[in-house]
Formats: structure tokens, sequence, C-alpha cells
């Protein structure tokens, strides 16, 4: 039995189902998991290890719904800078089907250690191409290496341009091999039980990569072995004309033909949906994962997060593949968040109405999308807040910093309104990852090092 101590934050913001925020705040937490959340005097004085926060704002870990780890190799890569999604993806197959074994867990640990350093404790990825041999358990166990939690989503390919879909043939494989390594997957690493640090997920890659028989199928398996699925799902208008050419309706229509509607599904980006889709996830508790910077960078559009939150919608934040964003910060990801949705009502007149309350997204509505939201969207019931019997995973940061001269008016909106920070402590399941705003489970110059040298041997053949 081991326990810690968090005693005398400047504020503890529990997003419990209060929303409270503790002055002079503590958490007490017994083999990683939470006992007591409150005032600092009302804590138990003693423990294995005290870490006393004096202030520093303290939050739920941060859950990061939606990632491609393996595009850290390939960021701003000149000839698809200026692209849009299909333009980019094109450009890029050719580059990913040179990856290796080596380069999945390379990258795994470079996109974790950015995600650990700007406070988040759990992560989803989607890996969807498997070259020269690799294979999802390359990431899971370079996972384990690093602390984060993990969701990682079994992608895959099927369907190439042979065959009328948008990736080469060179990087799709066969759909019953895919199904194979899926039940494999799910039967040596899911872990369903509280405070788990390795979970699996099946995830088709998108309409325009696989045939509707793998999407029926995988759906299948997933509620077999009770599961989530993922999947990219109105990103852009390209997407939504491709899945009409191709089968006769709009991509939601799709979804709920091949049985991909329902409260274990969440969608990354959804950003062209119409008012009857977006009831449609509402109705069967579809989740979304958002991913502004990645939208705005591949010029994809801007989802509609406060219509679909109003309709009761689960969103949670995505930083998306660290080539369309091409940073993996999810305090930044949240102010972008905040502000693309700003950008969008105030497009609508929403800053032009006089009225006193116009629907613009808020500071700590946004900081809840990253936290609860986001361990919603993952089906998580035992992170995303910070109250008794939840694991203990959070992020704390000092407020005595230039970033936040002046702004200590609200300590919490200054964490979303004020230029992103990366962290001083991320902590998951009562065990620091990041302790005073450095690493403890990685050797950081040595990991970039070895990035770069991947990244350039990937870009140069």
């Amino acid at each position: 039995m081991s326990t810690l101590l968090i005693k005398n934050a400047q504020v503890v913001v529990t997003m419990d189902d209060h929303r409270r925020e503790i002055m002079d705040g503590g958490l007490f937490i017994k083999d990683g998991f939470i006992e007591q959340v409150g005032e600092s005097d009302q804590l138990p004085t003693k423990a294995d290890q005290v870490l006393d926060l004096t202030g520093h704002i303290v939050l739920p870990g941060l859950v990061n719904t939606h990632h491609h780890f393996y595009q850290t190799l390939t960021r701003v890569v000149p000839e698809a800078q200026d692209a849009n999604l299909f333009h980019w993806l094109k450009t890029l197959y050719p580059i990913w089907a040179r990856m290796k074994p080596e380069d999945i867990r390379i990258s795994t640990k470079t996109a974790l250690a950015e995600l650990a350093l700007s406070g988040c404790t759990t992560a989803s990825d989607h890996l969807y191409l498997f070259p020269n041999g690799s294979r999802l358990d390359d990431e899971i166990e370079a996972a384990l290496e690093v602390g984060v939690r993990l969701h990682a989503s079994r992608g895959s390919m099927s369907l190439g341009e042979s065959k009328g879909g948008l990736p080469p043939d060179s990087v799709v494989e066969d759909e019953k091999q895919i199904l194979k390594d899926s039940q494999r997957l799910i039967e040596a690493y899911h872990d369903s039980t509280p405070g788990s640090y390795t979970q699996i997920v099946l995830a088709p890659c998108s309409p325009f990569s696989v045939t509707g028989d793998l999407m029926r199928e995988s759906a299948a398996l997933a509620r077999e072995y009770g599961v989530q699925l993922h999947t990219h799902l109105a990103e852009t208008e390209d997407e939504v004309d491709f899945t009409i050419k191709k089968f006769g309706k709009r991509p939601v229509a799709y979804m709920e033909e091949v049985n991909w509607i329902g409260s274990d599904v969440w969608f990354a980006h959804s950003v062209y949906l119409n008012d009857e889709e977006i009831g449609v996830y509402a109705d069967h508790d579809c989740g979304v994962a958002h991913c502004p910077s990645s939208n705005m960078r591949l010029a994809s559009g801007a989802a509609r997060i406060l219509d679909l939150t109003a309709a009761g919608v689960d969103v949670g934040l995505g930083v998306d593949g660290s080539a369309s964003n091409d940073g993996s910060h999810m305090i930044e990801e949240a102010r972008q968040a905040m502000l693309l949705a700003r950008l969008r009502a105030g497009i609508k007149g929403a800053s032009r109405s006089g009225e006193e309350n116009a629907p613009i997204m808020s500071a700590r509505q946004v900081l809840e999308l990253a936290t609860r939201g986001g361990a919603a969207v993952l089906g998580r019931k035992d992170i995303g807040s910070l109250e008794p019997g939840k694991a203990a995973d959070f992020t704390a940061i000092n407020l005595n910093r230039i970033d936040y001269a002046g702004a200590l008016h609200d300590p919490v909106a200054a964490v979303i309104f004020c230029a992103p920070v990366k962290v001083d402590y991320t902590v998951v399941g009562g065990k620091l990852v990041v302790k005073e705003g450095k690493l403890t489970t990685l050797e950081l110059p040595k990991l970039i090092e070895t990035h770069n040298q991947a990244a350039a041997r990937l870009l140069n053949g």
C-alpha cells in the first residue's frame, strides 16, 4: 500500500458533478486512486510521499481522444504544408509506407512525452497502417514505458486505389487478416478494469479507405468483446461528396447502414453535420473527438461544437496527427477549441446580437471538454475528474510565471486564455510522469535525437 498527499494548491479544479474549485486544496491518494479531496487542513497530514503545491493550480488529467502518434515523424513536410486533407494524405501515404516497427515505438514515445508535458494523462491513438512488420503491439509496449494511459485503436485500410478508395494499394491490408489481428489484440491487451493503462479500440480508418463489409464485421467483433469503435467521419466536404458518390448516402446515414451508430462509437472531427445528423448522435449517444488545430491546418472547417454539446452529445478534444497539427499540446488544443468556437459564433452574428449572454464558449466549458468530456467519449468512468474513487490522474501548473502575470484574478480561466505553457507535474495513477517540468520516465535529449534520426531516414527513403 502506498500513499501520496497533495497539499496547499492555490486551487484544485475538481470537475466533479458540482464543478467544485477548492482554494488551498489537496488530494489524498492511496494505491493509485483518490481517497479524499478537500481543503488542505481537512486532509491527512502524513503519507509515504508528500507534494507541497503552494502556488499551483491542480487540474484533472487531460484526455486526448484522437491522435496519430506515428505522424511526429512527418511534421511540416514541405509538399504537405499547404494541402487540404485528400492531397495531404496522397503526399504522405508513400512516406508512411516506409515505416518500421522501431519507427512506431519512437514516435509513440515522442508523442506521449509531448502530451504528458502538456498535462495529458490518457490518450487515444489511431494507428491504421502497419508496413514492414509493424504492429499495434509496438505502440502499446512503448506507451507502457512512458506511463500514460493508452486507448490503442487498431485502425485499418482495405480499400485501395484499385478498388475505388483513396490510399495506394501498398498500404492496405486483407480484411480477414485485419479482423484476425483485431481479435488477437483484444484478447492479449484489453483491460476494462478501473485504472487500466491499456484498452483496445477497433477503428477502420474512414469511409473512403475501407469497405462496408469491414465496417460491419468490425462492429460485430467489437460488440462481441465489449470494446469501443472509432473512425474519422464528416471531416471535409470532399469526404461528404465521396461518400454520396460511392455509397449513395451522407456519412452519418452510411454509418447507420453499417451498424456504426451507438454509445460505443465515437467519431473524429464531425465537421459537416446538419441538424438531423446532430440529432442522430444525440439520440444514440455517439461521441465526438473535436480536433480544432487540425481542422484549421487543413482548411477543413469548424465543427458545430456548441450545437453538439447543447444537444447532449459527449465531446472531447483531440490534438489529431502530428503531421496535421503539428504538435501534441493539450492545453493549446483547449485554447484553440475555445477560440474557434468563438470565431464561429461571431461569424453567425452572436457577437453582434447585443445579448449579454451571447452563446460563446467559456474557458471552463472547454476545460470540461478536455477532462470529463474526453473521459465520457472514451467510455471511462474512472478518470476525468478529481473525486474519491477515481484514478489519481492530475496535472499541476505553477502560477508564478510570466505567462500569467496580471491574470490571477481567475487562475482557472488563465490556463485557457493565456498562452499555452508546459505543465510542472503530470501524475498518472499516483505516479509522477512529469516532475518539476521534466519527464521522469524518459531521457528527453536522447529521445529527440533518436526521433530526428528516424524522421530523416523516413523522408530520405
